[in-house]
């Protein structure tokens, strides 16, 4: 008898509120590690309504101009005119940014010589095998919506788009399989001018078809797009945005667990953010070795304690080996100190920026260390294949 069900994912453009506050918490983190690696950032952002806000704390012995850093990233996203709502030239920008405290974490972060977990915190990384990258497929065809809507707009193909959007994906499962394609919802800011019916036939004919895989059923694939009718008014100007809002859009779409914090804004040394990365890196290869084909990696840690006090994984019945052995193998093949992460996925580069639109993961940009297969050959010798 089959497994029958629906899951649905969702992302953002890179327009949306949210992430242009994470862009730019990403973009003052990118210009501080490019200049100064050991710097510590905790660094959060609010956009509404022509202001934004920049806050956290800082300890770096470089200087960031602030303004100027935020008015290019709103710039290189497309809020270049007023009509718009937002304009990167007459936003104002309030910098309450201040000196990060000495007693958390920085006293924490060194111990006896050895850099500990600059905080406590609990992380998940993700893997299966339903779509090239190991990744589910509803986020990764959302994330693929998303960037072909600012792609048309960049290009010029579709002028009446504007900045801001948001796509959704539900996909129908048999077996723990994707089979077909249920629904697709696209949701754009556009310009006052362009009729709702031009609007979807374009969306259909220039974003959703050329995007959605040809081996995926889609005999009861059903469109909405902009649903709620007339979306001129968005970005900072319909709905504040603030780092941190769309863990899930960048992680997982909602398949997996998310732990507790967002990534954006924290330099590599705050757990919340490189163990993210290196569980990841972990579900990953073990997927990639065959070890399973879907694994959830949990890594756990306190403050000023170098490695993990707990490591967990679950493989839904779908491991080659017993889980207590696949833990063993991720203690025996991975360094998950602070340090070993940080060096094993050379997280010390300004590549922040990127991450913070379309998904942390599942991406084969540049700088994305956490998405190599490259120790499968030491989990297969681990486990004693050839």
């Amino acid at each position: 008898m089959k497994n029958k069900y629906l899951f649905t994912s969702e992302s953002v453009t890179e327009g949306h509120p949210d992430k242009i506050a994470d862009q730019i918490s990403d973009a003052i983190l990118d210009y501080i590690i490019a200049r100064d690696p050991e710097a510590k950032v905790a660094c959060e952002t609010l956009v509404s309504n022509g202001l934004c806000v920049v806050a956290g704390g800082l300890q770096t012995t470089t200087y960031a101009p602030m303004q100027e850093i935020v008015r290019d990233v709103i710039r290189r996203i497309g809020y270049t005119d007023a009509t718009y709502g937002f304009d990167y030239r007459t936003a104002g920008v309030l910098s309450a940014v201040g000196e990060q405290s000495l007693d958390f974490p920085g006293r924490a972060m060194k111990k006896d010589g050895i850099m500990g977990a600059s905080d406590q915190g609990t992380v998940y990384g993700y893997a299966c095998d339903e779509s090239p990258s190991l990744m589910p497929l509803p986020i990764s065809l959302a994330h693929a919506l998303a960037f072909a809507l600012s792609k048309k707009r960049k290009s010029g193909m579709l002028p009446f788009l504007r900045p801001d959007g948001k796509t959704q994906v539900t996909l129908r499962y048999e077996n723990d399989t994707p089979v077909a394609v249920e629904s697709v919802v696209v949701s754009t800011q556009h310009s006052p001018e362009i009729s709702q019916a031009l609007l979807k036939e374009a969306i259909i004919e220039e974003i959703i078809k050329p995007t959605l895989p040809k081996h995926l059923s889609y005999e009861t694939l059903v469109c909405h797009i902009n649903p709620a009718g007339r979306f001129v008014v968005g970005g900072p100007q319909g709905d504040a945005g603030l780092t941190g809002r769309k863990i899930v859009v960048d992680s997982y779409g909602g398949s997996c667990p998310h732990g507790g914090g967002a990534f954006s804004g924290k330099d590599p040394s705050k757990i919340v953010r490189s163990g993210a990365y290196m569980a990841r890196y972990i579900a990953k290869n073990l997927v990639a070795a065959k070890v399973c084909t879907k694994v959830l990696v949990q890594l756990s840690y306190a403050i000023g304690i170098a490695k993990p006090v707990s490591v967990w994984v679950w493989t839904y019945g779908t491991a080659r080996e017993t889980e207590e052995k696949i833990v063993a193998c991720i203690w025996e093949v991975f360094d998950l100190t602070p340090k070993g992460m940080i060096y094993a996925l050379d997280l010390l580069r300004p590549i922040y920026e990127t991450t913070a639109s379309y998904g942390h993961f599942g991406r084969e940009d540049e700088g994305f260390g956490w998405e190599r297969c490259d120790r499968v050959e030491d989990i297969n010798a681990f486990f004693g294949r050839d």
